[in-house]
């Protein structure tokens, strides 16, 4: 089996959509399908049970090849990046900023790259969650760990970390802290907290829309200068927030309860940094995502 095919069987393997791997590796749909194929008649079985049309499944020769090759295509993957690296002499500085518990979550990501390249220091620091962009801007870190969407032209994002539900922030004493979950629509009967930066409009909708989904508007409320005084404010009843649903484990408060947003699509986090930045660096980061 060449790297290349190995490459899209594991990349299949984590998508579980034929259309997907494609998308992610730049190829045809033809070229994955035609891949696999090859694959089974090599092996002698299936790999995949594509009797459902949206998406495929595993079979248990396809989870026992997968569970063999990642480690082996993880290591060879890695060493060839390091004597990339090696000989292009890359060393340095890089600063990454990263929110509360979301930098926790990406330890694997930053393990790969301290192994890639021990002569490169990473320095980690936190990013303000009401004023995320301004210290990337300002050149006071090289990457940021941010949520999706951006979509601000001098920002570049890079592949996809990891993904985390939504959760509503509000006093143990709200009428809905006894509830098992809470709609997007029952964002309309409540005000949230105001930030005083400017976080572009499609980075606020994500945790924070401007209406409902039957287009009631949403109430902002006090400004908050940093996530510390928003937990006081939504402990003191006098307004609601929502948040990954991390912050109940690491924000824990007797007086603030964390309810689940059923509808809410899940949150998406990225390695971002500045489209005119030239460090080559700062590549080699995102690079370290696993495929």
């Amino acid at each position: 089996m060449e790297l290349r095919d190995i490459e899209i069987f594991l990349t299949v393997a984590k998508e579980l959509h034929f259309g997907r791997a494609a998308e992610r590796l730049h190829v045809s749909q033809a070229r994955i399908s035609q891949a696999i194929n090859q694959q089974e008649r090599h092996l002698g079985g299936a790999l995949f049970d594509r009797s459902n049309r949206r998406q495929v499944r595993l079979t248990p020769l396809g989870r026992q090849l997968r569970d063999d090759l990642q480690p082996i295509y993880t290591g060879l993957h890695d060493s060839l990046e390091r004597a990339r690296l090696a000989a292009q002499g890359i060393s340095g500085v890089l600063t990454l900023g990263s929110m509360g518990p979301q930098g926790l979550l990406i330890q694997e990501i930053m393990d790969r790259f301290r192994t890639r390249h021990p002569n490169v220091q990473l320095v980690h620091r936190e990013i303000n969650i009401v004023d995320p962009l301004t210290p990337l801007r300002a050149g006071e870190l090289d990457v940021a760990l941010l949520w999706l969407p951006i979509g601000e032209p001098d920002i570049t994002v890079g592949p996809v970390t990891h993904t985390s539900s939504v959760v509503l922030a509000m006093s143990a004493s709200h009428p809905y802290a006894d509830r098992t979950s809470v709609t997007l629509e029952d964002f309309g009967d409540l005000t949230f907290i105001a930030h005083q930066s400017t976080i572009p409009g499609p980075m606020e909708e994500a945790f924070h829309p401007f209406h409902t989904p039957s287009g009631r508007p949403i109430a902002r409320g006090l400004v908050v200068s940093d996530w510390e005084d928003a937990l006081k404010r939504i402990g003191a009843g006098t307004a609601v927030a929502a948040a990954a649903c991390e912050a109940p484990r690491f924000y824990p408060r007797p007086n603030v309860a964390y309810v689940p947003v059923s509808d809410a699509p899940p949150i998406q986090w990225a390695f971002a940094w500045r489209a005119n930045d030239t460090n080559p660096l700062i590549h080699a980061l995102p690079a370290a995502v696993p495929a």
